[in-house]
């Protein structure tokens, strides 16, 4: 028997997303159901999709041995933990990339998910406070700002192991840097413009040694000057585990200022604008009493609402 679900298209710099609203946690899709609407010539077309459920109500499906859903469901002690984390953090931000795999965190999905909680009257976010949202990556706080939202990504972890990545139509492998922005990246420096033009991302990456569970893969070339005015200048292309080239990614675009500071050594500015085929974000940098966290702010769209049948 199918379903018919109502969604919104939204997206954040291109990066797209198909939201939700299953306060109760009565919906689980299946990885087929996430692939089909996530399918641009046969569904709706996204990066991925967000389920905006109460942190309490968080479900998540029962797998058999042989990888198959059972059709039924459990709580997901995920979002127990945003809870016990910060009781405010009503809603949880259950994201699935496009391939129907989970994902840890979202940094677009993050602002988009905000405006759409305002939008349905689901949430709100006082003058000068923020929202507190619970992820598989921990809570995040999302405030406004004159030009869409800014979320507080958190601490971030920069491991020293030295990864080498294979891009199609670059002529060498480079190394990668592997950066922690509550799910895993791996940035590489290119030489120029021209060559990340080149590149092709339609391809996934070769990363030696492989991750585990895969890494979401960040091509940089910065501008030049580096830095203006204080302010850090790069270009990026990112390919997403999950889902492939994207116009833009939240914690890519992170992982690339990150990465981008820690070679430019003592004295590089921490706060960047980091321009992505999508349009432009801002990272901010900034220490706190448990370490260092990183502020990403961009806009946010909301693009059209509509029903979908699923099988």
């Amino acid at each position: 028997m199918g379903i018919a679900l109502h969604f919104t298209k939204g997206h954040g710099t291109g990066n797209d997303f198909i939201l939700f609203a299953d306060p109760d946690g009565d919906i689980t899709l299946t990885a087929d159901q996430i692939r089909a609407m996530c399918d641009r010539h046969f569904g709706i077309g996204a990066d991925g999709v967000i389920r905006a459920v109460r942190s309490r109500n968080l479900t998540r499906a029962v797998i058999d041995k042989r990888g198959m859903p059972t059709g039924e469901h459990i709580l997901d002690p995920a979002g127990a933990d945003a809870l016990a984390d910060e009781p405010a953090a009503e809603w949880f931000m259950d994201y699935a990339n496009a391939d129907g795999t989970v994902g840890e965190m979202c940094g677009n999905g993050t602002r988009v998910f905000a405006k759409y909680l305002l939008a349905c009257g689901l949430a709100d976010i006082p003058d000068g406070g923020t929202l507190p949202i619970g992820t598989r990556a921990g809570v995040r706080d999302v405030a406004r700002t004159a030009h869409g939202f800014q979320t507080d990504m958190g601490k971030w972890k920069l491991d020293s192991r030295e990864t080498l990545v294979r891009v199609r139509n670059v002529a060498v492998a480079r190394p990668g840097l592997n950066i922690s922005v509550g799910n895993p990246h791996v940035v590489t420096a290119l030489a120029d413009d021209a060559e990340l033009e080149a590149a092709d991302l339609s391809v996934i990456p070769v990363l030696d040694p492989s991750p585990e569970l895969g890494a979401n893969v960040e091509l940089v070339v910065p501008h030049d000057p580096l830095v203006t005015d204080g302010v850090g200048r790069i270009r990026m292309r990112v390919h997403e585990r999950g889902s492939g080239e994207t116009l833009s990614c939240g914690t890519g675009v992170v992982a690339a200022a990150l990465a981008t500071r820690h070679w430019a050594g003592e004295g590089a500015p921490h706060n960047w604008r980091v321009d992505v085929p999508g349009g432009t974000l801002t990272v901010r940098m900034f220490p706190t009493e448990d370490g260092e966290h990183v502020a990403l702010s961009g806009p946010a769209e909301l693009l059209f609402t509509g029903t979908i049948e699923l099988e």
